[in-house]
């Protein structure tokens, strides 16, 4: 297929002092993608994809949401139609996402790493289709050949406390270079306010650990046995998907027992889970400092939206949106909690409500600690916001309440293995972003200084903050 331009080499840098930086100083570094949903069975097993549409459109809800929004039938986006249908019909309605990142995201994927520089459309779409499935049959189009091309040298999986890890288990005894790190992600541990996936998720976490959880006490003992495990499995880094952080995180005596009454009566309905969610979550938190553990907080999503939806199809499959939630009393209750007996691990808060960012940025500084460079990270703009104007309203908050310098940059969050894209449009708009300030005199015309700071929040930044390489 004859190439086009669509991604110029100099998309986003708008002046040369911006394509320098990029050039010189960010294009070239790895990726440390801190925090993804990539399935570690499929790069354990190194799986290798049927079509475009397995590896580009299952799961992906952005482009899902665009598709419902042009009023795409169902049938062609979860439902039973064919591989090349579903392709064919996000084609037709590509060209009407203009002005939303899906337009860029879904052009810099084509040409990394499929070399394919055309606009996506009803009528370039069957041989782009052909093209890129004759291409995925290829060894260097598996996972493992995928995180190769795009430089990861660090994955960080999302993982259940009950997962038994055996997938990491075998990457580690494996030849594939990139560390595939487990991520303990213990959400369900909280949501006491579900009854009945909670019941269900305590006696997993029971059969799992080993343990028998029949009051509080053993239910957080079950819960550092799996911080023990995943530990032992290479784990240094805990998650959190939260809507906010709780409120209260001390339990009464009466609270206490009433879990364990909770826990034997299927009807019964906890009367306080804020305070419950608070209180396993500050146990847990204080074992990731005692490990020296990364804390993650993605904050303020309301999920779910859609409940018809949400009975035909589950979690996670497009019905979510920023919520309006509030965050600043319970971020500062909550780590200011932990600081009173210095136990506050380092930590990134990610923010999705854009009307907060310059009150996150600011928290963050609350609890610096010396001899930790950044211990506490106003993290990179996730899901609704990982686009050009909200990665650079985010840099900009950052930059104001405190050090852009010390940030740990760019992550996925994604499960696609196409996403690592990402990394390079976030490294793109920060080079325009310092490159524009250096050309207005707002900046130093240092190469070299403004240079570093570029790898540093690019690669060098998180390789530290995380322990990599040691």
């Amino acid at each position: 297929m004859k190439e086009g331009n669509v991604i110029a080499e100099d998309f986003l840098l708008n002046n040369s002092t911006s394509k320098l930086l990029y050039n010189d100083y960010a294009k070239g570094l790895p990726v440390i993608d801190y925090h993804n949903h990539l399935p570690p069975q499929e790069i354990a097993e190194d799986k290798k994809f049927s079509s475009l549409t397995e590896i580009w459109l299952k799961g992906d809800h952005y482009k899902w949401r665009a598709m419902r929004a042009l009023g795409v039938n169902e049938r062609l986006i979860t439902g039973d139609a064919t591989d090349e249908e579903k392709f064919m019909a996000w084609a037709k309605v590509v060209p009407a996402t203009v002005r939303n990142p899906l337009f860029h995201w879904t052009h810099m994927e084509l040409k990394d790493p499929f070399g394919i520089n055309n606009y996506l459309n009803e009528s370039s779409a069957k041989g782009i289709y052909e093209d890129c499935n004759a291409l995925l049959a290829k060894k260097d189009f598996s996972t493992q050949g995928l995180l190769k091309h795009y430089q990861v040298e660090m994955v960080g999986t999302t993982d259940d406390p009950c997962d038994d890890l055996k997938y990491h288990e075998m990457l580690k005894d494996s030849a594939f270079k990139t560390e595939v790190k487990p991520s303990f992600r213990p959400d369900k541990a909280l949501m006491i306010d579900k009854k009945v996936q909670f019941r269900q998720y305590v006696k997993r976490l029971s059969e799992i650990s080993g343990i028998v959880i029949e009051d509080l006490e053993s239910l957080i003992t079950a819960l550092m046995t799996r911080i023990d495990y995943f530990e032992n499995h290479n784990c240094s880094i805990a998650d959190h998907g939260l809507s906010a952080l709780p409120f209260n995180y001390v339990l009464t005596t009466a609270e206490q027992r009433e879990f364990k009454e909770f826990l034997k009566a299927e009807d019964a309905i906890y009367s306080n889970p804020d305070a419950f969610a608070g209180y396993v979550l500050t146990a847990l938190a204080k074992k990731y400092h005692e490990k020296g553990w990364v804390q993650q907080y993605h904050l303020g999503a309301i999920r779910n939206n859609n409940l018809g939806m949400f009975e035909k199809l589950g979690a996670d499959t497009g019905y979510d949106s920023i919520g309006d939630f509030n965050q600043a009393e319970r971020l500062s209750r909550f780590f200011g909690n932990l600081s009173l007996t210095d136990q506050l691990a380092k930590t990134i808060i990610y923010n999705l409500n854009p009307a907060d960012n310059e009150m996150f940025a600011s928290m963050t500084g609350n609890f610096a600690e010396g001899g930790i460079k950044g211990k506490i990270q106003f993290g990179s703009g996730w899901w609704f916001l990982d686009q050009k104007d909200g990665i650079e309203k985010q840099l900009n908050a950052l930059s104001n309440m405190g050090l852009v310098s010390n940030f740990v940059g760019m992550l996925t969050d994604s499960r696609s293995f196409l996403s690592y894209s990402r990394h390079d449009y976030f490294r793109r708009i920060l080079c325009n972003l310092f490159g524009e300030e250096m050309e207005r005199g707002l900046l130093p015309n240092d190469e070299k200084w403004i240079g570093k700071i570029i790898s540093d929040i690019c690669y060098y930044n998180a390789k530290a903050y995380f322990g990599l390489g040691k």
